[in-house]
């Protein structure tokens, strides 16, 4: 269908090449990053979406305050880490259930790379997760699951960098110990 010749653009419609204020910049360079960390606290594109977007939101409703921000990155970093934790859903995979599908397919011989590279050990790794205290939880998605440096997530915690360090050394410990006690859980009982 043709466009009819007396159509023109209007200042109302915004063009993507030229941004109308701050939160279209803001959109545009950041969009990737706030997507990035809602979906690291959700694990679900969808709910992540939902999360970025609600984070613009609350740029929009900040307002003409949003000049005053001095790196505008982390404060969006902040914000979205914040909107996440509040939509987070519990997993719909029981513990127990993964760890069962884990156990069986060590069980039938697959190697340990398929193993830890199954939905079922991200399931389980993720209901493991979401049992840790939150102080922990928060350290270990930014620094290894969001790969974000231990600066940046000290920035967005509100908290030194040697203790995030020190939250995602005690988060590792005891999922190491936890996947252990889970996965050595069948063997015994069959034994």
């Amino acid at each position: 269908m043709a466009v009819p010749a007396q159509v023109t653009w209007s200042r109302a419609i915004p063009m993507v090449e030229e941004p109308a204020d701050d939160l279209e910049v803001l959109v545009q360079e950041h969009s990737a990053l706030v997507f990035r960390i809602a979906y690291s606290v959700l694990r679900n594109p969808q709910d992540a979406e939902d999360a970025a977007q609600e984070t613009f939101l609350r740029a929009l409703r900040y307002g003409k305050r949003l000049r005053q921000v001095a790196d505008a990155r982390r404060w969006l970093a902040r914000v979205a880490w914040r909107v996440a934790l509040d939509r987070r859903r519990r997993p719909e995979t029981s513990l127990e259930d993964a760890a069962e599908a884990v156990r069986s397919l060590r069980d039938a011989g697959a190697p340990s790379d398929q193993i830890a590279a199954g939905r079922q050990m991200m399931a389980l790794l993720d209901g493991l997760m979401a049992a840790l205290p939150a102080e922990l939880r928060q350290a270990i998605t930014l620094s290894a699951v969001e790969e974000m440096p231990a600066a940046e997530a000290a920035a967005l915690l509100e908290i030194p960098e040697a203790t995030v360090r020190s939250r995602v050394f005690r988060a590792r410990q005891i999922l190491k110990e936890k996947l252990a006690a889970l996965l050595e859980a069948r063997h015994d009982r069959d034994a």
